[in-house]
């Protein structure tokens, strides 16, 4: 059995349009969405030994937010130029290429890349995966190279507005 997550980055600023899309910032309701998730992914158990984030500011800003908010120590992650894409074919070679001593990963991405790999490894049908939105799915596989359509099933998933008023 393997475990995933996925955490899609927190909304972004399209305060400066000169940027480049890799170079965009968190806005500030995105810096407010880390602060709530982070105790709540931490609360749904999370592994977050293995965290591999997308090199885009926005997703980087997010994974340090959820980090600061979290109250159990910083997270431990590396940035994987393949996590920049919007393709779920790109994130499913990611998996692919895991070492098998790795039981479970933290992907902090983009969508429609996370939706549309979630639905297509669990077939849950979500609609989307909004801005900090987090899944965790466990895997029937021993070995990443195993991973495909249908070998998940969804455990959690953990948005934003699920706890406005907390």
């Amino acid at each position: 059995m393997k475990y995933l997550f996925l955490l899609r980055h927190a909304k972004s600023s399209w305060k400066k349009p000169q940027l480049i899309d890799i170079d965009r910032p968190l806005n500030a309701r995105g810096k407010r969405a880390c602060a709530t998730m982070g105790p709540h992914i931490t609360g749904a158990g999370a592994d977050l030994r293995h965290v591999y984030c997308s090199p885009a500011r926005r997703a980087r800003r997010t994974i340090e937010g959820l980090s600061a908010a979290r109250g159990a120590g910083v997270i431990d992650w590396q940035i994987e130029d393949a996590l920049y894409t919007f393709a779920a074919d790109d994130v499913l070679q990611f998996c692919q290429q895991l070492g098998d001593e790795t039981a479970s990963a933290f992907i902090v991405g983009h969508n429609p890349a996370l939706t549309d790999f979630c639905n297509d490894l669990t077939r849950a049908g979500i609609d989307n995966i909004p801005t900090c939105g987090y899944v965790a799915m466990d895997l029937a596989i021993d070995r990443w190279r195993d991973v495909a359509s249908g070998c998940g099933e969804l455990q959690q998933f953990l948005y934003p507005t699920l706890y406005k008023d907390s």
